[in-house]
């Protein structure tokens, strides 16, 4: 029997040690949700976490910008389905204004609301969307949108209202004043309207391959959200499990550790 040392304090010591750190990283576990509490848990998983998450963050960068340039698009369009209106209108404007039943100040009449439509047209070229115009397709021949985590880019063909050659413009001069003023001036319209038709087609198949590469974007997210989860979030279920073992193991080891420091005392009755 000896007293300088107690072995077996110094296990229990040890042994209760140990399970008391355990019992720390499992609650650091539970309370944060991540399964990595220490870059010493799993330093490989580390890493690949770290990476995915930034792959992640990369993938709804792109799909935002997408997403903008489809909120660009379908205001495109929108303005385009008003100039659609005031085109079928004018073109209207310009058979009535051929009815040889009416007089010239009738035809007048025509031909005031024909010209408040086209500067309606007019404006709509001018037309932004965050400071970006619309339709400045002269400018550029299409728009470049980011649409992978790489810096891919699709081409977004441009729409042109500002050009001086476009079909739009050669309504601007024609009046409906005379028959064949208003005959003419129909010609021009129903060129308008078929350019107009081209236009929105390009803005619809724009729409349509970004819609289609935004949702290829979720997918690829959501699944690499899935992979890190794997690696990097931690089982509830699993965990408590495992918190509830090291709970019992820390109180029945400090209940070891006071018996064993109470085992030296039983000297004292030879002594005495």
């Amino acid at each position: 029997m000896i007293i300088n040392t107690n072995p077996g304090a110094a296990m229990a010591a040890r042994i209760l040690g140990e399970s008391s750190s355990a019992l720390q990283k499992s609650l650091s576990r539970l309370s944060s949700g991540s399964k990595i509490a220490s870059p010493s848990d799993d330093a490989a998983g580390t890493g690949v976490a770290m990476k995915f998450g930034a792959q992640i963050n990369r993938i709804q960068a792109a799909k935002d910008n997408v997403g903008n340039a489809i909120s660009f698009s379908q205001t495109q369009d929108g303005f385009l389905g008003q100039i659609g209106s005031a085109l079928d209108r004018m073109s209207e404007l310009a058979m009535l204004a051929q009815d040889e039943t009416k007089s010239a100040q009738d035809i007048s009449l025509y031909d005031k609301e024909f010209q408040k439509l086209d500067d309606f047209i007019t404006d709509i070229k001018d037309k932004k969307f965050n400071g970006i115009s619309l339709f400045a397709g002269n400018a550029v021949s299409f728009m470049g949108v980011t649409v992978s985590q790489n810096g891919t880019t699709f081409g977004a063909n441009s729409i042109d209202l500002l050009g001086g050659s476009t079909a739009y413009n050669a309504i601007t001069n024609q009046v409906l004043t005379t028959a064949a003023g208003a005959a003419t001036a129909l010609g021009k319209v129903k060129t308008a309207i078929s350019a107009l038709a081209a236009d929105r087609a390009t803005i619809g198949a724009n729409m349509s391959r970004l819609e289609a590469e935004s949702s290829t974007l979720s997918v690829l997210k959501d699944n690499l959200s899935s992979a890190r989860s794997r690696i990097a979030d931690v089982d509830v279920a699993e965990e408590s499990a495992n918190f509830a073992r090291q709970q019992i193991l820390v109180q029945s080891g400090t209940a070891m550790l006071a018996q064993a420091n109470v085992l030296p005392q039983s000297a004292l009755r030879l002594i005495g």
